[in-house]
């Protein structure tokens, strides 16, 4: 990649290829227009240089740029349909800013920041909190049907804190311990943020001495959380305590069964879930189908037989967002799922039996327990649906 220092850059120019700070985090994606706050950014966090493969042209800081990308830095969204409606992209705007706002607390902590102050994951947990209980679907729709480039730690990390919000509230919290939950999810990892690059982005096996260093990463979150962010205890406990096993195997401190924090718990299944639906290096994601069966058949050594309950009920055998086919040859998607009945939830029709997608702007809903002639056949993988579409 070619090397751009920061102050020869201007607000408007835009490049034809995404411009990156480090390999982990990306500045701004192909054809976004860089605005005056982006490059303030940039200087706030002493960044001298970017780098990119493409070309810079300039469009100038007009009005039309601003609403090219009005969620700042977004990523373009996967196609969720044949048809994608507003809906969908004004959601994914709200799913991409909340991982940019996580991305740039993160980039003051890899920095060791010492301005750091809560004020900015607050405001990130407060509106995850939100947005997921208005469009529950959508967001674990984006967990299981999106590839975001260049945000990893972060979009994890957004990604666990959805699903521990929906957990948490299926075993009915209140709403400040929800809040708690929510921000330990966002914090959990902080820590891989001390440790050193080549250890966080080895692709092959870590040796015995990388891998300890590894299972330092929660003593670090939780000094971050605790020390530099001033969080109650109860936040601490999260994040230090989420690779803790039911069974008394986990690390850093070998914490077994109830005296585990709860919070922690809920974290530790939604993070194992993420960590297997998500895109690797290394390896291609799991469907929601077989992750949740992985998890069905934990057998109470990782995680809370009560807990793993609570997240199977608010997530289904086939999670909420994934792409089933059906034994009449239609292709649909999980809109609603069902604790009385894990394998007749209730559909949105992408391809119909015709192989046509519905007409422009019509949504088709089957509830598969009113027909039960329809099963579904099997989970598909996004990319099968993309070639469905072709």
């Amino acid at each position: 990649m070619n090397r751009v220092p920061v102050n020869v850059l201007k607000p408007g120019i835009v490049f034809s290829q995404p411009v990156y700070i480090d390999e982990d985090n990306i500045f701004v994606p192909a054809g976004v227009p860089i605005r005056q706050k982006d490059l303030d950014n940039l200087v706030t966090l002493g960044v001298e240089m970017v780098q990119t493969d493409g070309e810079p042209s300039y469009k100038g800081e007009t009005e039309e740029a601003e609403q090219a990308n009005p969620a700042g830095n977004e990523q373009a969204p996967l196609r969720f349909s044949v048809s994608e409606t507003q809906e969908n992209k004004g959601a994914f705007r709200i799913y991409m800013s909340l991982v940019e706002r996580l991305n740039s607390v993160f980039l003051r902590i890899s920095n060791t920041d010492r301005t750091l102050d809560n004020r900015s994951i607050n405001e990130i947990s407060a509106s995850l909190l939100q947005v997921v209980r208005n469009q529950r679907d959508r967001f674990v729709g984006f967990i299981l049907g999106s590839e975001v480039k260049g945000y990893s730690i972060s979009k994890s990390a957004v990604n666990t804190a959805i699903l521990s919000s929906l957990t948490a509230h299926e075993l009915k919290l209140p709403h400040h311990r929800i809040l708690h939950i929510i921000t330990g999810a966002l914090l959990h990892d902080a820590g891989m943020l001390r440790l050193p690059k080549e250890i966080r982005e080895k692709r092959g096996g870590l040796s015995e001495a990388e891998n300890r260093h590894m299972r330092n990463h929660p003593i670090f979150a939780h000094q971050i959380t605790m020390k530099e962010l001033s969080y109650p205890d109860e936040v601490g406990k999260i994040v230090l305590q989420h690779h803790e096993r039911w069974d008394g195997t986990g690390y850093p401190n070998r914490l077994a069964g109830e005296v585990i924090n709860p919070g922690a718990q809920i974290v530790s299944i939604a993070d194992a879930f993420e960590a297997m639906v998500s895109h690797k290096p290394y390896r291609s994601p799991m469907i929601g189908y077989q992750a949740m069966k992985n998890l069905i058949a934990d057998n109470s050594r990782r995680f809370s037989p009560d807990i793993l309950k609570a997240f199977i009920l608010t997530m289904g055998i086939h999670p909420l967002g994934s792409i089933v086919s059906l034994n009449n040859g239609v292709v649909a998607r999980i809109v609603e799922v069902r604790a009385n009945a894990p394998l007749r939830p209730k559909i949105q029709v992408l391809i119909g039996e015709n192989n046509q997608a519905p007409p422009e702007g019509e949504k088709i809903l089957i509830d598969l327990l009113n027909q039960k002639q329809l099963f579904i056949d099997k989970a598909l993988e996004t990319r099968e649906l993309s070639e469905l579409n072709t």
